[in-house]
């Protein structure tokens, strides 16, 4: 069947002849949140800046260049 289709019977039928619009669209609801969405996205890449570890202070470089290194992540 394709998407321009319509099914021949319907998806969802209501057999109690007393519920209310509310609890219709409360199974309605349901059944929509059940049939999810597709594939969860990729989580985004982490920035380097981001990561947990650089909040750890680390050991001070010394020698030459070390100002300099002294501001970049390991």
């Amino acid at each position: 069947m394709s998407a321009d289709e319509a099914p021949d019977r319907p998806l969802l039928r209501i057999v109690d002849a007393d519920a209310t619009p509310e609890e219709v669209a409360a199974i309605v609801a349901v059944f929509s949140a059940l049939a999810g969405g597709g594939e969860a996205p990729a989580p985004a890449p982490r920035s380097v800046w981001a990561a947990p570890g650089a909040r750890v202070r680390r050991g001070l470089d010394h020698g030459r260049g070390a100002w300099r290194a002294s501001g970049l992540p390991r």
